[in-house]
């Protein structure tokens, strides 16, 4: 089994990297429609697959270390991209073959009319506010409730997306005004500097920034996605467009296999995901040990995508009606 598979040893060289921006992390042949499968006899599909370089992604890597992808016949080629917003529309153009991304912008991108399907689930929030790991920081003693962060600016890795939507979420069922919030753009490995200059007052943060943060003296204010919904949200799905899964219908399955027992095994074995994280991402095993772990099932939570979809038209995102039938139709 090939061993170059990692998007970088950097956080954050590879959390700036162009969505579309392919790594060349396999070999063989080349991605999308095209090629014949693992029972053609033509060797390994290749999968261009576009994701996030957080622990999120765990069950990518545990995966392809285990054997699944190999197992399905799928060679997988990486890329890097800030956000769920940036890599969908490379899903869109087909520069990307299949997605890792945030479920509130799939659903925005639905209601622009992009022709994309949800094909398998990639990572829940646990549920639990004193472990979650999607958060909102600060380091202002003055800040100590979410209604706090009115008129305050606070950081997200894409604008218009989910960080900035579930901060004003929390905001507004803490009885604050989100709309008097200053919403500034960053990546994730550079929010802590910024929290601690006083260029922002908090941000919205994930693992493993998160305890990195917490090292500088930085806090957790609350875990958004649990103040504002008794759902336990699914944070992010794994989706193609229409076309490709269409023209490459054995391709998303195999894949889908490989993928749903990769989060299986990243669910059942915690130690083999902080054994992982130091292998695609810039951090030391000690730093892997503390950080907290997202949950990982393969059931694709239609109650999210509804949560979702109330949350964006609040916030003026969408641009026509959610089909959801459409969006989740391989799933259903």
């Amino acid at each position: 089994m090939t061993n170059a598979w990692t998007v970088g040893r950097s956080a954050a060289a590879a959390v700036l990297a162009l969505p579309v921006l392919l790594m060349g992390c396999s070999s063989g042949s080349e991605s999308g429609s095209g090629e014949e499968g693992g029972d053609g006899g033509q060797g390994p599909q290749t999968v261009a697959l576009g994701i996030i370089p957080i622990i999120d992604v765990a069950p990518v890597y545990l995966g392809i270390e285990q054997g699944f992808f190999e197992e399905q016949q799928i060679e997988l080629d990486l890329s890097a991209g800030q956000g769920g917003a940036a890599i969908v529309p490379g899903v869109a153009s087909g520069s990307i073959d299949i997605g890792f991304g945030n479920n509130l912008s799939l659903v925005v991108a639905a209601s622009s009319g992009l022709p994309l399907q949800v094909i398998c689930s990639a990572v829940d929030s646990t549920g639990d506010p004193a472990v979650d790991p999607f958060t909102i920081v600060t380091a202002d003693p003055a800040i100590t409730r979410p209604a706090d962060l009115a008129g305050k600016t606070v950081a997200t890795n894409t604008i218009n997306a989910i960080g900035d939507s579930v901060v004003s979420a929390s905001v507004r069922a803490d009885g604050g005004d989100p709309d008097t919030i200053n919403f500034v753009e960053l990546p994730f490995p550079n929010m802590a500097a910024a929290v601690l200059a006083g260029d922002v007052d908090a941000a919205w943060l994930v693992e493993p920034f998160v305890t990195l943060a917490a090292q500088q003296g930085i806090r957790v204010l609350t875990t958004p996605l649990n103040d504002f919904t008794d759902v336990q949200i699914e944070v992010s799905t794994y989706f193609t467009s229409t076309q490709f899964a269409t023209e490459n219908a054995d391709v998303v399955e195999r894949f889908t296999t490989a993928m749903e027992q990769s989060l299986t095994f990243a669910q059942e074995n915690p130690d083999a995901v902080r054994a992982v994280l130091p292998t695609y991402l810039d951090i030391t095993p000690e730093l892997a040990a503390q950080v907290r772990l997202p949950e990982w099932n393969t059931e694709v939570s239609e109650e999210t995508f509804e949560v979702f979809t109330d949350l964006a038209e609040t916030q003026g995102l969408l641009d026509g009606e959610v089909d959801l039938d459409s969006l989740l139709a391989p799933v259903r």
